[in-house]
């Protein structure tokens, strides 16, 4: 358990496994999605922690856990030094004024039916803080705030565009004066410009409230140009964490190599120049995830230790104290791995689940 007064959020060995059952009266269970394997994490106050990797590596899984939308499976995790997995219902909802949520959806997280001061209104009423004119008031007060006209109060989020949409999440989440936002994907169903629209905003609000996020995004540009610190995870577990600037200009996990050589470069010349990292075969199912590192069937560095071993999240050799990578074999600074291949033989990635007789 961290004692630092600047770590907010402490995410100490967790884990979130989803149970699969098969059978119509007696369902049992035959396996678990390994969601989350075993994550360690520290959010810092006022820092923004960007959490990137590919889609199923646990990184929404993780943003409901520190939440508290999804019990751990083992693990704890801390707020404020308060283990929140512990937490009764009344601890729960008064810890939710302090950490709050935007959710991907700008239109699947607001209920069609109901109007927009409603939806916004809503954590004032579960809190029992505002109601009346009072409550009318400071919602016309938050929509003002994320740029919305506070005049369309009575209109139904249909009537308003995909950003408008996601500024109405912004708005609610900032209803309770909330510590931590954990923003899960909060633009990547944004067009660009929008995209661009809604990060000046979070960025302005951040400044404004203090505000501390931990944001979530596929967009690896987005993600350096928000976020203090990144960890990359990867099938439920964190390959890489470490400063932004740090991770971007020197990589260590050849995962995290791979994708930054995915990202989108706006200058022809050097896009031409850059050599890009195209990884082998697909990713395990986190039903039956691989054995030692999991990333040893798609990497070009894989050795039989990489197959038998668990590598620590730990700062390797000449890196500063707070980069940290899981890999036995570290990228080097200079070293290509675009044209190796993976060297450890490819095995089949479906798991085989046991038949269950009804």
């Amino acid at each position: 358990m961290s004692t630092d007064p600047d770590v907010l959020v402490s995410v100490e060995g967790v884990y979130k496994h989803f149970p699969i059952k098969q059978g119509i009266v007696f369902k049992k269970e035959i396996a678990r999605v390994h969601a989350v394997d075993g994550v360690d994490l520290q959010v810092r106050r006022g820092e923004t922690l960007g959490i990137v990797g590919e889609s199923g590596c646990g990184k929404s899984t993780l943003a409901r856990c520190i939440t508290g939308l999804h019990p751990v499976t083992r693990g704890r995790i801390t707020y404020e030094g308060r283990d929140i997995t512990k937490f009764s219902a009344r601890d729960l909802k008064a810890f939710r004024r302090d950490v709050q949520m935007i959710f991907q959806d700008p239109y699947g997280s607001l209920n069609p039916r109901r109007r927009v001061g409603s939806i916004i209104g809503d954590p004032f009423a579960v809190h029992g803080i505002a109601d009346g004119a009072d409550r009318k008031k400071r919602v016309q007060e938050l929509m003002e705030l994320v740029g919305l006209n506070p005049e369309h109060y009575n209109r139904f989020p249909a009537e308003f565009s995909g950003g408008q949409r996601q500024r109405i999440g912004v708005a609610r989440a900032l209803a309770l004066k909330p510590k931590v936002i954990v923003c899960d994907e909060p633009v990547s169903a944004l067009d660009v410009s929008i995209q661009a629209q809604v990060i000046n905003l979070l960025e302005d609000l951040q400044d404004e409230l203090g505000l501390t996020y931990v944001f979530i995004a596929h967009d690896l540009s987005v993600v350096r140009h928000v976020s203090d610190r990144i960890a990359v995870m990867y099938l439920g577990r964190t390959a890489e964490l470490a400063e932004a600037e740090t991770l971007y200009g020197a990589p260590r996990h050849p995962y995290t190599a791979a994708l930054l050589s995915a990202e989108s470069i706006p200058d022809p010349d050097e896009a031409e120049r850059a050599e890009r990292i195209v990884l082998i075969g697909d990713v395990p199912s986190p039903i039956d995830p691989p054995s030692g590192c999991r990333f040893h069937p798609r990497c070009p560095k894989a050795k039989e230790q990489c197959v038998e071993e668990e590598p620590e999240l730990i700062a390797r050799e000449g890196d500063p104290a707070d980069h940290l990578t899981a890999c036995h074999f570290p990228v080097e600074p200079g070293e290509s791995l675009a044209r190796e291949q993976a060297s450890i033989e490819q095995v089949s990635t479906e798991p085989v689940l046991p038949e269950v007789s009804t």
